[in-house]
């Protein structure tokens, strides 16, 4: 009987010890030079101010390549200095139904915004003018060099490359 004690206090501390680890492995860690998002709303107000553009990031809370885009695409220094020097950076919720925005005048859902600009999948990136006016918008993941040729052809779209130099 005490040998059958002693197996189960091993096993129980075995995977006592198992579990925690992994619990701290799927824990959200800081991303080091991630992008000071901000909220839609606020971008709207800031952006005819200093005439950037507003990069919104339409993501899910269990989407793979949402959270992959955010550990690897925007933090990466390529992106960072098109983002630093012509965005305001802004993430949404696309399934969020707690969450309010005004667009346009309108206040709705992050939800209900995502359904506006035809989210049909995640991730989702939107290029908006200053006022608000898409200028385009793609569906799925876009790697380093996707996303910065996206960003770059609305900058020059916008004939904002060569002013926002400082």
């Amino acid at each position: 009987m005490n040998r059958k004690v002693i197996i189960g206090a091993f096993i129980t501390v075995f995977i006592g010890i198992f579990a925690y680890y992994s619990i701290q492995e799927i824990q959200p860690q800081d991303i080091e030079n991630e992008p000071d998002w901000m909220t839609l709303t606020d971008a709207l107000d800031v952006a005819p101010q200093d005439d950037r553009l507003i990069l919104v990031d339409i993501y899910e809370v269990g989407c793979q390549f949402c959270r992959k885009m955010s550990r690897e695409v925007y933090p990466s220094n390529t992106i960072r200095a098109v983002l630093d020097r012509s965005y305001h950076p802004v993430k949404v919720n696309g399934n969020s139904t707690d969450n309010t925005i005004v667009y346009k005048g309108e206040e709705m859902t992050e939800k209900d915004f995502a359904g506006l600009m035809g989210v049909t999948a995640f991730p989702f990136t939107v290029i908006m003018d200053s006022e608000g006016n898409v200028l385009d918008r793609r569906r799925g993941y876009l790697d380093i060099r996707g996303l910065a040729q996206m960003l770059r052809s609305a900058e020059s779209e916008m004939g904002l490359q060569a002013t926002n130099l400082n």
